[in-house]
């Protein structure tokens, strides 16, 4: 009988993943032109768009341009599905998050189709969105997200989109 390998200690294994998810993420170098952030609490993913005034589409309202809600969302989406991929990976064993490196990434998702629907105007102050996985096989996902910014429940766009998956095996 093999002696039992003890656990790890929960923050090590928690600085791991953080630091896999930073690596995923700073792998997409427009992410962090349009200043997004993740927060992570469990296998639970927050994407945070800090506000800007770049980000101003209307001076006179003012709301965010429609295209870095729309990009934000989508990239949400990536994210979510990508980060599904790895952490069920990591959970397995069958991949340590060390391994995540800028040469070592893995493939994202390709978008097949993104629709938004902008419910109100974004106002000046930061967004969140969170994604779900409504779908996701060897070939192809279907992501639903969600923005708002100051009350979860009011949201100010949304979206779906379908996305091919990377081959796995490859």
């Amino acid at each position: 009988m093999s002696p039992r390998q003890k656990p790890e200690p929960v923050q090590v294994l928690k600085q791991r993943r953080d630091g896999a998810l930073r690596r995923l993420v700073e792998g997409v170098p427009y992410i962090s032109f349009l200043g997004i952030q993740f927060d992570r609490r469990g296998d639970e993913l927050t994407a945070i768009l800090p506000f800007k005034d770049e980000l101003i589409g209307n001076p006179l309202l003012p709301a965010l341009h429609g295209g870095a809600t729309a990009a934000f969302l989508e990239v949400t989406a990536i994210i979510e599905l990508s980060w599904s991929m790895l952490w069920e990976e990591m959970e397995k064993g069958s991949l340590d998050p060390a391994t995540i490196d800028a040469t070592h990434l893995p493939r994202l998702p390709k978008t097949i189709d993104f629709t938004v629907d902008y419910l109100r105007s974004g106002l000046p102050r930061d967004a969140y969105a969170r994604a779900r996985v409504n779908r996701s096989g060897r070939r192809y996902a279907s992501v639903h997200v969600e923005a708002w910014q100051d009350n979860r429940s009011r949201l100010f766009a949304q979206a779906t989109g379908h996305f091919l998956m990377p081959d796995r095996e490859g």
